[in-house]
C-alpha cells in the first residue's frame, strides 16, 4: 500500500491538470503555431498544406491507424495505471473513426499546453482531449461540433448548510469562495457581485476540499465534471457537490463546450466526423458511451463549433 503522502499526490494528479477554459490555455498554448495570429482570432494558422477539403481521411483509411493527441485529465482522456487509453473523448472518437473505416488507435500523451503545437507539427492526427472551443483556438484548430457542454458546480460542506446554489448566493451571503488559478469561475463570481477580496485560489479541487473542511472557505467553484472526478477519491467525506448549472453574468448564460481538433484545411475529415457525431447524438448513443465517465444528460448540447468560435 502506498504511503498517505504518495496517495495524496496521486489524488492531486487525478483531479488537477490545466484548466481547459483558461485564456492561458487558449492563447499561449498556440505557441509554436503562431500565438499572435491565434490570440487575436484575426487569421487562421494553416500548416497542413491541405487543399480542396484535404486528403487526411483517405490517408487514415489507407494507414488504418489514427494517432490521438491526449492530455492526461480524467474524465476527458487519460492513460490508466494499466497503460490503457481511457476517458470520454477517446471512447467517442474510437467509435466514430471505426465507422469512418479506421480501426486502430495510437494515443500520443502530451501536456495540455502542447496539444495545438503537436497537431501542427504532425505528431498526431487529431486532438482528443475534450478541448474547450473558443475564438482564440479556432484561429489555429478546425473543431468538430462539441460533444458535451460544460456546467459549473460548487463544492460545499455536507448538507450545504449555507444553502449556496449560485454565484448570486455567494455575493448575497458575503461568503468566502475558493476556485482554481485562472478559472473562469472567478470572473463569473465577480460579475455577480462577489468581492475579489473574498476569493481565494487553489491549485486544484483537492486543495479546495481541504480548505472547505478546514473552514477557510465556504464554497469552491469549478466545472462539474472535474468536481465529480475529484470526489471519486472518497478522501473528503465532509464535502459534497451541488447540482450542475450554467452560470450567468448580467442575465446572459455563459455556455461552453468541448470537441475534437483537426488541422486547418482538413474539412472533409472534420465534416465526416461531425456527421457520425450528430447521428450518435440523435440516437442517444453518445450519452450511452459518455455516461460511464460521469457525463449525464445535463452535459448533452446543441451548441455548434461555429457558435463557440465567435466567443
Amino acid at each position: 500500500m502506498a504511503p498517505p503522502q504518495e496517495n495524496r499526490m496521486i489524488n492531486r494528479k487525478l483531479a488537477g491538470g490545466i484548466r481547459r477554459r483558461t485564456l492561458l490555455a487558449g492563447v499561449a498554448a498556440l505557441g509554436a503555431a503562431g500565438a499572435t495570429a491565434a490570440g487575436t482570432g484575426c487569421s487562421r494558422v494553416d500548416v497542413s498544406g491541405a487543399t480542396g477539403g484535404g486528403h487526411q481521411l483517405e490517408d487514415l483509411r489507407k494507414r488504418g491507424t489514427v494517432r490521438m493527441g491526449i492530455a492526461s485529465e480524467p474524465p476527458y482522456a487519460s492513460i490508466n495505471n494499466k497503460g490503457e487509453l481511457t476517458g470520454e473523448a477517446p471512447a467517442v472518437a474510437k467509435t466514430i473513426f471505426r465507422r469512418l473505416g479506421v480501426k486502430n488507435f495510437e494515443p500520443v500523451p502530451v501536456e495540455f499546453g502542447a496539444l495545438v503545437p503537436g497537431l501542427h507539427s504532425f505528431q498526431y492526427d487529431v486532438i482528443v482531449a475534450g478541448m474547450f472551443i473558443n475564438k482564440a483556438r479556432c484561429a489555429a484548430v478546425l473543431f468538430s461540433d462539441p460533444d458535451y457542454e460544460s456546467k459549473d458546480a460548487f463544492l460545499v460542506r455536507k448538507g450545504n448548510p449555507k444553502n449556496i446554489h449560485s454565484y448570486a448566493d455567494i455575493a448575497k451571503g458575503n461568503y468566502r469562495m475558493g476556485s482554481g488559478i485562472g478559472y473562469a469561475e472567478i470572473d463569473y463570481a465577480v460579475g455577480n457581485g462577489v468581492k475579489k477580496s473574498a476569493i481565494q485560489t487553489y491549485g486544484d479541487q483537492i486543495a479546495g476540499m481541504e480548505a472547505l473542511e478546514a473552514g477557510r472557505i465556504d464554497v469552491f467553484a469549478g466545472t462539474a465534471l472535474t468536481m465529480i472526478e475529484a470526489l471519486k477519491t472518497g478522501a473528503h467525506p465532509k464535502v459534497e457537490m451541488t447540482a450542475p448549472f450554467t452560470p450567468e453574468v448580467d442575465g446572459k448564460p455563459q455556455r461552453d463546450g468541448g470537441g475534437y481538433g483537426f488541422r486547418i484545411g482538413e474539412t472533409k475529415l472534420r465534416d465526416a466526423f461531425n456527421r457520425e457525431l450528430h447521428k450518435m447524438k440523435k440516437s442517444g448513443e453518445l450519452l450511452r458511451i459518455a455516461r460511464p465517465y460521469g457525463f449525464t444528460k445535463e452535459f448533452q448540447t446543441d451548441l455548434t463549433a461555429k457558435e463557440l468560435c465567435k466567443k
